[in-house]
């Protein structure tokens, strides 16, 4: 059975492991991972973010967070990672529905996410969520070339 958790500081090794997992599996660690990842108290959670896990018995096996936007009523999706052994069970969609409906109870009225081509599964898993490609504008990451946005 799976859980859907919230952020606790003893959780804090997880979020670092799952997401520096991924991120340097297919690109390299920039400033702000490693920001968010070592310090996510300051950088999310005191920025009005929140951060979610899924859990099955003691093991935490994918994670997802959200932090407010420029923009009014919008929330940027990040951080979504699922370790190696859950893959493959769905875990990456309840992570999107669950961090969809905390945004939505936080006063979203829109989420977008940033993204790379590179990132097949999870540019599908985004579509199956309900996101929508839009236009790339400006972004801050260096990495990704593709934004998605889903207005709720």
């Amino acid at each position: 059975m799976i859980a859907i958790v919230d952020y606790q500081p003893e959780l804090k090794p997880h979020f670092e492991r799952i997401n520096k997992a991924w991120v340097q599996q297919y690109f390299s660690l920039e400033p702000f991972d490693i920001a968010q990842l070592e310090n996510p108290q300051a950088n999310i959670l005191d920025k009005g973010g929140h951060i979610i896990f899924a859990k099955e018995n003691d093991t935490i096996l994918g994670t997802v967070a959200l932090i407010p936007s420029k923009e009014t009523d919008t929330f940027e999706m990040i951080k979504m990672g699922v370790a190696t052994e859950g893959q493959g069970r769905g875990l990456g969609f309840l992570l999107g529905k669950a961090i969809l409906e905390k945004a939505q109870t936080m006063g979203a009225k829109k989420v977008v996410l940033y993204s790379n081509t590179k990132l097949t599964p999870a540019l599908h898993l985004y579509k199956k969520l309900g996101f929508k490609e839009v236009d790339m504008g400006c972004s801050q990451y260096r990495r990704c070339n593709v934004k998605m946005e889903i207005s709720l």
